[in-house]
């Protein structure tokens, strides 16, 4: 009888050593899914850290008493002016104002001539005194003696201050275009002697027939006259721009800058909504059912305690003003049963507009030469933000390094196996190799000890 043998020499299956790496490789899965749970956690740390961040932003923005303070000015949208505030150097005050004339700059009027470009008005010089006293002739060739011609010398000529323009007054049909001269400043100060025409051979003599001298603005401030050099006063009052747009003699009206309680407000209720954002992340982590998989969330992480107990502290932390104590929530602002601060923007706007010194001390804090920086609410909060993402010792900043480091380890136990399986499958093939190898040899005999029998056969021998 012959000797059976498997699909191979050795009677095992052909992918004994894939399956043997297989099962060697389950570790490294399991691993690969611990780390899949830690990078979900560090995502989530960096989520968290951009919402304080950017809760950060609107501290910043706001740090101080001016950035956070806003002014606006109401005028009963009256025509006769545009008033701009700098919240930065302006201050809060009402005003009787009246405009009784403009300024305006010195400026003439040419008398017409027929074309523009080919009408000869001949050669020579223009001569002008400046309103520094100072004189300056240009001359005038063939080739520029038309009105376009001078009007270009005129311009380029950077030290007389004036704008030369050529105009067509749409009077007179033979005679239309005219040469017009302006002074580029306002005021009395500019007064000028329009130039001199000195023009010989021309087709027509060229003069100036109509002038209007430069003049200062009048204005009225609180019943006093007041004279101005331009149209737009910058220096009457700290940080107030008022453009002047129309004279109106005996129409008095007020200017009246205040705090701008809404726009104030608006910025304190983007900074709640920023610290809201963070406690709402801290919250919806904690939220904790029989389906959460807290290996992949920070549901009950350190982390998140500390930053609330920061934020909690900041809100809850006593202020000083020059009215004594106070706290955030007597302006408004106050947690509420969900664990989320709520910002009652209209009591916070009637506390403002009562007495904003107390609230502006309150959410920023004061500052005097003798005892330095008092913190206000601003203060705490950018305390705790500061605690939370310093580098590199940060609540946040340590939490995901320390998640990083978990990866890292991973990491370096997945390669670490996976060079101890690989060795391992050479090693495995090299013995499969020499025990096919054996086996063959082995078939081989079997085989020649079977062929040998059937060559000799016992029964014929004895017959």
């Amino acid at each position: 009888m012959g000797i059976s043998f498997g699909s191979i020499n050795s009677g095992l299956p052909k992918d004994i050593v894939q399956q043997i790496v297989e099962a060697e490789k389950i570790p490294i899965k399991q691993m690969e899914v611990r780390k899949s749970k830690t990078e979900d956690k560090k995502a989530l740390v960096g989520q968290l850290t951009g919402l304080v961040e950017s809760m950060r932003g609107e501290i910043l923005k706001n740090k101080g008493a001016r950035s956070l303070r806003e002014l606006k000015v109401n005028t009963g949208d009256n025509p006769n002016v545009s008033v701009t505030v700098d919240k930065n150097l302006a201050e809060p005050g009402k005003y009787q104002f009246e405009v009784l004339q403009l300024a305006q700059k010195s400026s003439a009027f040419s008398n017409g001539v027929e074309d523009k470009d080919k009408t000869y008005i001949g050669v020579g010089y223009i001569k002008a005194r400046l309103p520094n006293g100072d004189t300056k002739e240009i001359y005038v060739d063939e080739k520029n003696a038309t009105l376009s011609g001078v009007a270009k010398l005129i311009n380029a000529d950077t030290e007389l201050g004036m704008r030369a323009t050529v105009v067509n007054d749409g009077k007179d049909e033979d005679e239309p275009w005219r040469l017009m001269l302006s002074l580029s400043e306002t005021g009395d100060a500019q007064r000028a002697e329009f130039p001199y025409l000195y023009l010989v051979d021309g087709e027509v003599d060229l003069y100036f027939e109509q002038e209007r001298p430069a003049q200062d603005a009048k204005i009225k401030l609180d019943g006093f006259e007041i004279e101005v050099p331009a149209n737009r006063v910058t220096d009457l009052l700290p940080g107030v721009t008022i453009d002047l747009k129309k004279a109106q003699v005996g129409e008095e009206f007020t200017i009246d800058i205040t705090e701008d309680v809404q726009k104030i407000g608006g910025k304190v209720q983007t900074l709640i909504d920023g610290i809201n954002n963070v406690l709402k992340f801290i919250k919806e982590q904690n939220t904790l059912d029989e389906k959460s998989d807290t290996s992949r969330t920070l549901g009950g992480d350190s982390t998140l305690t500390t930053i609330e107990g920061r934020i909690r502290s900041a809100v809850f932390a006593p202020i000083m003003t020059d009215k004594g104590p106070m706290r955030i929530s007597d302006l408004g602002i106050a947690f509420q049963r969900d664990g989320l601060l709520k910002f009652d923007q209209a009591k916070f706007e009637s506390v403002l507009a009562k007495d904003y010194k107390t609230v502006s001390q309150t959410i920023t804090g004061i500052y005097t030469m003798e005892n330095g920086k008092t913190p206000g609410f601003i203060d705490n909060l950018e305390d705790a933000a500061k605690i939370m993402l310093n580098q590199p010792n940060g609540v946040l900043h340590t939490r995901k390094a320390g998640l990083q480091s978990q990866i890292n380890q991973v990491d370096r136990q997945i390669a670490n196996k996976q060079r101890q399986i690989a060795q391992k499958e050479d090693i495995l093939k090299a013995k499969f190799a020499r025990l096919e190898e054996t086996m063959s040899k082995i078939r081989g005999q079997g085989a020649g000890l079977a062929g040998f029998g059937q060559a000799i056969n016992p029964v014929q021998q004895l017959g």
